[in-house]
């Protein structure tokens, strides 16, 4: 198999002190590729660090929905400046409505995510697309704003069968987590994940959140090593080949992130 996860947040603190150890497994998975998503703009000036480092890991940039509030043009600017200035960056997100949390007003959510929808047009990068609980705004905001050619992953899809043609229909990829493999909370998920047209699921980790099964048992963090869990599981779902499926889904992440590794 050869697998791509794409979406991860290795610039996290957790791993500072492995971060070579984590590569090196999930090379020995054949994980050829890594995104490492931005959240904020220290996040991702440490996520094209390390992208600037290591082969075959590229990043976004973007600002979070729990950090609207620190949407004010002069960090958008930086974070534009940031894009512009390496090759690296494939992507503009984490972005989006989160109205579960509510570390943000959902006014200020909306205002920042409309503005990055607009930066990122602008740039002509794909986007990474956050959405939870936002009760039909943020498919509302992505059906009026912006052109309909617009590029993007819906991250770590757990919605509605209704939600997700919605999304499909918008010409979106849908992005598989480990959440697919655990026997409760997936449930659902796996009840529809058929439906996703193979030319567009993406998979990913998530890490250091959402450990998949069997990993989970056993390690608390998660990692790009563990993605090959959740492509056998979709591949056991969709009663297809594992490896046929691998490839396809390592040339959709390629083709959303224009990347020829």
């Amino acid at each position: 198999m050869i697998l791509f996860d794409s979406h991860a947040h290795i610039d996290d603190d957790c791993y500072d002190n492995d971060l070579q150890d984590v590569i090196d497994r999930a090379q020995n998975e054949n994980v050829r590729g890594i995104m490492i998503v931005g959240i904020d703009i220290n996040r991702s000036l440490k996520a094209v660090k390390i992208a600037n480092t290591y082969k075959n890991i590229i990043t976004s940039v973007g600002l979070h929905p729990h950090d609207a509030n620190l949407c004010s043009k002069e960090n958008l600017d930086t974070l534009v400046c940031v894009a512009k200035e390496n090759s690296c960056v494939k992507a503009w997100g984490e972005i989006g409505l989160d109205f579960n949390r509510m570390f943000s007003p959902s006014k200020e959510q909306e205002d920042c995510f409309v503005k990055q929808l607009e930066i990122a047009g602008s740039l002509d990068l794909p986007l990474i697309f956050h959405e939870r609980d936002s009760k039909g705004r943020f498919y509302d905001i992505l059906n009026s704003e912006g052109p309909k050619s617009r590029k993007g992953v819906i991250h770590c899809f757990s919605g509605t069968k209704e939600e997700l043609f919605r999304y499909l229909d918008l010409g979106y990829y849908i992005g598989i987590t480990g959440i697919l493999t655990l026997k409760k909370r997936g449930e659902y998920l796996r009840s529809i994940v058929s439906c996703i047209p193979e030319d567009r699921i993406l998979i990913e980790t998530d890490a250091p959140y959402l450990t998949p099964a069997p990993q989970k048992n056993k390690f608390r963090r998660n990692e790009p090593a563990f993605v090959k869990s959740v492509l056998i599981r979709l591949a056991e779902i969709r009663n297809t080949d594992p490896e046929i499926l691998s490839q396809a889904v390592y040339n959709n992440t390629r083709t959303l992130y224009r990347v020829d590794f």
